[in-house]
Formats: structure tokens, sequence, C-alpha cells
């Protein structure tokens, strides 16, 4: 019987040396456009032709500027990371020390806020210029376990010349995202790093379980935030008729009167007092209110929208704006609504929830899943999400905006239908 593929990762954690001669040997043919003997995993090879073809200096790393110390001083001030902090702490830098790492947690724009661990691994990473402030993002470093994590927004272990750039194939990494529970939101990467023989496959699992722990923590934040909000809501509601609702910051709902309940409300980005016209509302009056904001629907429906613009052109950040004859509202999308809302756009005559299972998933019956993620995006779109089967409504224009190369479309989705896109070149 044929022995079955050789996994280096695996091999790593027993003879790291000859997992890394290995590597090293892959990624030379690679960058030769010759055939090597074992591909790369997926998440690396895509990460690879990413830097290809945003000119990425493969033999030579790129450092930018440090932050300076005020500035690295405001962005911990305001990072919601600050709030995590303990949790990653407790639940990475007990070990790390011991089995020579270091913990680096990173803000969304890939800039080093804090950095602890293994004092002799710091002056190593001092070396690579893995240091506090220092730009980490992918498109600037290249492969690497604070700056792919982000694109991909999944949890990924880098290892030796898994690293796009040579001078970091003495190293390995594991990294893994940190979302803000309240909108989806990318808010850092926490990292694991360490020399090239400290590898184990373990350690990304690891890392991610703790970013979820911090990600659990936030969401409980939240949960006490709302019990505060709807504490101040309850007398200022009594006394208003008609529909009327209390949110915080970012929609979600503290209280509502006159109207059904729903867990939230889109928000438009940057939201200010005074009459808008908001999701499923239509016109409203919106009003500060400590915590968050009092909203006052009027009687009148909301319009139907004209246009609806789907913004995929930035590779973390992608959102949806409605257009109507009162004025135009927008929302950043999760990962998984961007990849749904995609291919809705792409098939204006509907999908069935098992056809967007499988494109999605590549199966046909994980309906339940999509059902719960398209009634969450129905909380912002409402009626602009049809169903039966899923669709945007035939009178609306439907604007898609992607990426200059379509390879870079949603780069850190498996979707079967995206990942054909991408191949293709085809919207």
């Amino acid at each position: 019987m044929a022995n079955p593929p050789m996994n280096v990762t695996q091999l790593a954690a027993v003879d790291a040396a000859r997992a890394a001669r290995i590597l090293s040997e892959v990624r030379d043919a690679r960058l030769s456009g010759q055939k090597a003997r074992l591909a790369p995993r997926p998440v690396i090879e895509q990460s690879w032709g990413r830097m290809l073809r945003g000119g990425v200096d493969p033999d030579h790393d790129f450092r930018s500027g440090l932050l300076t110390s005020d500035e690295l001083r405001r962005r911990r001030e305001t990072s919601t990371l600050r709030h995590v902090l303990p949790v990653l702490r407790q639940g990475l830098l007990s070990v790390a020390d011991t089995t020579r790492h270091i913990m680096v947690v990173a803000d969304e724009d890939g800039r080093v806020l804090w950095r602890e661990g293994s004092s002799p691994v710091l002056r190593k990473a001092d070396g690579l210029g893995f240091e506090l402030g220092a730009d980490w993002r992918e498109d600037v470093v290249g492969t690497n376990g604070v700056g792919t994590p982000a694109v991909v927004r999944e949890p990924v272990q880098v290892f030796a010349s898994e690293h796009f750039v040579a001078t970091h194939a003495g190293w390995t990494c594991a990294g893994a995202p940190i979302s803000d529970p309240r909108d989806g939101r990318l808010i850092g990467v926490v990292d694991i790093s360490g020399p090239l023989e400290t590898m184990h496959p373990a350690t990304l699992a690891w890392v991610d379980s703790v970013a979820k722990l911090a990600e659990a923590r936030l969401r409980e934040q939240h949960l006490g935030e709302l019990d505060r909000l709807r504490s101040v809501a309850a007398p200022v509601l009594a006394r208003i008729g008609g529909r009327a609702l209390v949110v915080d910051r970012d929609g979600w709902t503290a209280a509502v009167t006159g109207m059904p309940y729903a867990s939230r409300f889109a928000l438009p980005k940057g939201c200010a007092a005074g009459r808008r016209t908001l999701p499923g509302l239509g016109m409203c009056a919106v009003e500060p209110l400590a915590g968050g904001w009092l909203v006052r629907a009027d009687d009148e429906p909301p319009r139907d929208a004209t246009r609806i613009e789907l913004d995929l052109s930035q590779p973390r950040r992608w959102s949806v704006r409605v257009f109507d004859g009162t004025g135009n509202w927008s929302h950043e999308l999760t990962p998984r609504h961007a990849e749904l809302l995609y291919l809705l756009a792409t098939h204006r005559a509907g999908r069935s929830a098992a056809g967007l299972a499988e494109d999605v998933f590549g199966d046909r019956g994980r309906t339940v899943t999509v059902r719960a993620e398209l009634s969450r995006v129905r909380r912002y779109l409402g009626g602009l999400l049809e169903h039966r089967p899923y669709r945007f409504p035939e009178t609306a224009e439907i604007e898609v905006l992607v990426p200059a190369d379509l390879r870079d479309l949603l780069p850190y989705s498996v979707a079967p239908a995206v990942a054909a896109a991408r191949t293709s070149g085809l919207p």
C-alpha cells in the first residue's frame, strides 16, 4: 500500500530542520515557476499568489516606519483589544515563556500594539523588525502569522519557508483573528511566534481557542452595556407614542415601543443626530441618548430601494449601500454575509437555500446554516432581500464593486462558487 501524502506540519513537530528544508525547496520551486515535489498548503499558496501579484520582494524584508510612542499609546487606549488583554495573557503567556514563544497582539491595521513573552525570543524578534509599532500587514511584509490571518479571517500557522520573505524562514508563528461580536468587524490578531525548532502542530488550536475566549469576553461586556442602556431607555419610551426604539451605537436594540422587536437595526456609518433614512424603518428622527440613540420612526412606510451597491473591492472591508428616494445608507458586512450577497448579486433570478449551501459549503444539505445567516441579513436589508428563492428585488439596480484583479476577490473565502469566480476571472 502506498504511503499517505507527506504532512510537513506533522513532520515539523518531530524534525523541524528536515521540514524546513522541504519547504525551502517548495518555495524556491514556486518562485521560479517550476513544479515542486510537494504542493504548498492552499492557504499558503493563495497568500504567495497575492504577494507575487502585489510585488512583495521575496528576498529582502521591508520595514515601514514604527509608530511613534504617542501614536502607539493612542492606539492602545482606543483599541477594543485592551479589554481582552487579561484573557490573552492568562491563556497564552503562562506557557509562552517556558516554550520559548512570544505573544504578539496587533490591531486591524497590522500594527503591533503589545508584545510579551520569552526575553531571548523578543530579542530575536527585534532582529526581524517584529517590534512594537511595526507594520505586519501581509502586503507589507509577506505571508506571516499576523497579516495572513487578518486577510483570510481564519487562524493560520506559518512555518519556516511558508513565510514569503526569505529572512523570516527561521521563524514559526500561529495567529488567529479577533472580531468584535457586535458587528463582526476585525479588531486585531493575536499571534504566538518563536524560533523554528519551537514549532508544534497544536499551537494553532491553542491560539484559536484563546482568541475565541477573548471574543466571548467582549460579548459578555456588550450584553452588560445593553442592560444598562435598557434601564435608561424604559422611562424615555414610556412617554413616547408611535414607533420608536433605543439602540446602542452599533444598532443593537435595548428596547422598542409600537413596533415588532428586532435584535438589531442597521445604522449608517458615523451616525449623527437628525432626520435620516434607516433600513426597514424609513424616515426617522435620531436623537442622542447616553450610550446609544433614540430613534423615532415616521408613520410613512419606507421607500423601495432604487440601487444597491455591493462593495467588495477592499481586501478586508466589505459593505452594502442602499440608495432610495430619500437618500442612502450603508452597512458593513461580515465575511459570510459578503459571500452570500455576492452570490445573490450574480444570480439575479435568485438561489434556493440548497443552492446557496452548495455554493458556499459544497454541500446542499447545509440549508439550516444558510437560512440562519440570511435571517440575520434581513435584519438590516429587510424587504430588499426576498425569499423563495432568495433574491434582490427585480426593480433594484445592483452594482458590485470588485478588486482590480479578481483573484483578490474575498481572499478569505473557501466557498466553491467564490473560488470558481476568482479562477475564471468572471465577476
